[in-house]
């Protein structure tokens, strides 16, 4: 799969999209780690692999040897063999060193899949945990469904296209819905959240850009503003004002660090009054100012431009 990148103007957040591999009609690609390697090394990109990337659709990479440092979100992550990490479409992600690792990838857009297995999988939670350790009965379970994924995506010849790409759905299925029965980061079970605080949540992730007051998405839930504290205390582990203020904050980070918008375009992105305002909002919350943060996440990947790069952008 090789993956592209649109830009127009001043570098926004720049949409790695998913284009199916030659000849492979479907949503899905699964290559190893070995052959990322090799097709970044023959486009002579490795650097672009490394730069913060904003996919527009899923990665599921699993380690069979090794060791790889994967960071989603500003959130660094130490993948081992046998433990799997999902990036979902929208997240940041930015690669580790590839050389001591390998092991499988996963790609596939949401609509390749059937809407019951979305639904059932939590493909569109992004709250879901990015990195799984299951336990060795559930890690057998998921080891024999990627490498049957893997060998059918090969197996392109011997069957009709239709029935390849029907059987590439189902075994995908397969992989998605064991993963998203793993709830919680290193396999323990994760308790459901509270009604109350899934509808603020979601209130959250759709008016974030329009309001940070918690009185608003109090009077919208016909909820008081201390019963979403609750709620939001018990289902994220903080109040309900700073879990409006983490979604901002990091908004802000993905458009800082994977695009070039100045402070003013992203402060009204966001829905700040002026660059003045949100620059203000973002040190109090992170202790550096926005072209600080942008400045120390992209180091000097900056430079390298970000090209194409094959499977992730």
């Amino acid at each position: 799969m090789t993956a592209r990148k649109r830009q127009d103007g001043p570098r926004e957040i720049a949409d790695v999209g998913f284009a199916p591999p030659v000849g492979i009609p479907t949503g899905v690609e699964v290559m190893s780690l070995a052959e990322l390697r090799e097709r970044a090394a023959v486009r002579m990109v490795r650097v672009g692999l490394r730069t913060p990337q904003r996919p527009t659709f899923h990665h599921l990479i699993t380690l069979s040897s090794g060791s790889l440092w994967h960071t989603v979100d500003f959130t660094g992550y130490a993948l081992k063999p046998g433990s799997w990490l999902w990036v979902r479409p929208g997240q940041v992600q930015q690669w580790g060193e590839l050389h001591e690792a390998e092991g499988t990838l996963v790609l596939f857009e949401r609509e390749f899949l059937d809407p019951g297995t979305v639904a059932a999988g939590r493909v569109d939670d992004q709250h879901a945990p990015v990195l799984q350790v299951p336990d060795p009965e559930d890690a057998h379970a998921l080891n024999v469904a990627v490498d049957h994924l893997a060998l059918e995506f090969q197996a392109l010849r011997g069957i009709p296209l239709e029935a390849h790409v029907a059987v590439l759905r189902h075994l995908l299925a397969v992989l998605v819905l064991r993963l998203s029965q793993r709830t919680a980061a290193v396999g323990s079970p994760a308790p459901e959240p509270g009604e109350t605080f899934v509808h603020f949540r979601d209130a959250v992730e759709r008016d974030f850009t329009r309001t940070r007051r918690l009185e608003d998405y109090a009077q919208a839930l016909g909820y008081s503003p201390r019963t979403l504290s609750r709620a939001a205390l018990a289902g994220a582990g903080v109040g309900a004002k700073e879990f409006i203020d983490r979604r901002v904050i990091l908004e802000a980070k993905r458009l800082l660090a994977h695009g070039d918008l100045p402070a003013s375009r992203i402060a009204a992105q966001l829905g700040f009054t002026s660059a003045t305002n949100f620059s203000k909002y973002f040190q109090q919350r992170t202790g550096q100012s926005p072209i600080a943060f942008r400045a120390t996440v992209r180091g000097r990947s900056a430079e390298s431009g970000g090209s194409d790069v094959p499977g992730t952008g």
